[in-house]
């Protein structure tokens, strides 16, 4: 189990959890990350830290950017790292991870409606992120509608 006094880090990538409407374009784009948001409202005492990485769908994710997410969770010190990330290509991130993950726990996390939404599944999805980076052995999941998966 990972120390609980380590602060855990957070990487926002985009993806639908942060989609915002806009009415004049009748279409979803990633806005401004709602995940310090999210976890204000929780009311999560756990320190963490945020990254914003990137704002992009992820069907618009290439290969430099799963890179650059990889090198980001190697290159941190921190032992728990969460990803927001869309889910369309959340499994191809998570794969790229797998090798490089070390002894670290990383958890993949994302929203079929955008947190903005009242009706949304992002804040169970990042408290099923948050629990799993504390509590799971290292590795690579991805945490989603009540069920956290293998990476």
């Amino acid at each position: 189990m990972n120390d609980a006094h380590e602060p855990i880090l957070i990487l926002t990538t985009g993806g639908t959890i942060d989609k915002q409407y806009f009415d004049a374009l009748s279409e979803y784009q990633v806005g401004e990350s709602m995940i310090a948001r999210l976890l204000s409202v929780a009311r999560v005492v756990q320190d963490y830290e945020i990254c914003e990485l990137m704002r992009k769908d992820s069907l618009e994710l290439s290969d430099a950017d799963r890179a650059l997410i990889v090198q980001k969770v190697q290159d941190s010190p921190h032992k728990r790292v969460v990803i927001t990330h869309g889910t369309d290509t959340m499994t191809e991130t998570a794969k790229a991870l797998m090798p490089m993950v070390g002894d670290k726990t990383v958890a993949l996390a994302g929203a079929l409606a955008p947190a903005r939404f009242a009706e949304s599944d992002a804040m169970f999805n990042l408290g099923m992120a948050f629990a799993c980076v504390q509590s799971a052995p290292p590795g690579v999941y991805i945490t989603m509608n009540g069920t956290v998966f293998g990476g």
